[in-house]
C-alpha cells in the first residue's frame, strides 16, 4: 500500500474513522508509531530522539512544512533532544487514513546519520 506516496484527501465531519481491522493493517506500515487514546480520542503518536535542541527544532520545522503541504496538522511537542508528534483527524475526532499517510511521511523526514 505504501502510505508515504499517497496524498491526503479532504476530510469532512462525516468521513468514516479507521475500523479496528484497518487499524491493524495500517499499523504494519508504521511500526514505530503507537495508537493512543488521549482525552477520549484515538491518535497516532511517536517520539523522535535527537542529539540536541537544534536538531529537534529543525525536525519540528520539517514536520510543520509537511503538515502545510498536506493540509493536515498534528500536535508537535519539541523538547531538548526529543520531538513528540501526534496525528489524528480533528473533523472526525479520531483516526482517518490521512493520519497514517502523514505518519509515514513524517518517518521519511529523518535522515539516516
Amino acid at each position: 500500500m505504501t502510505l508515504s506516496i499517497q496524498q491526503c484527501e479532504a476530510c469532512q465531519a462525516d468521513a468514516p474513522k479507521v475500523s479496528d481491522e484497518e487499524l491493524a493493517t495500517l499499523m504494519h506500515e508504521i511500526p514505530d508509531w503507537v495508537p493512543a487514546v488521549i482525552d477520549g480520542v484515538m491518535q497516532l503518536e511517536r517520539q523522535y530522539k535527537f542529539r540536541n535542541f537544534r536538531q529537534a527544532l529543525a525536525f519540528t520545522n520539517l514536520v510543520g512544512e509537511l503538515a502545510e503541504n498536506e493540509g493536515h496538522h498534528p500536535e508537535i511537542v519539541t523538547e531538548w533532544g526529543k520531538v513528540t508528534v501526534r496525528w489524528w483527524t480533528h473533523a472526525i475526532n479520531g483516526l482517518h487514513k490521512n493520519d497514517f499517510i502523514c505518519a509515514a511521511k513524517t518517518d521519511q523526514l529523518i535522515s539516516p546519520d
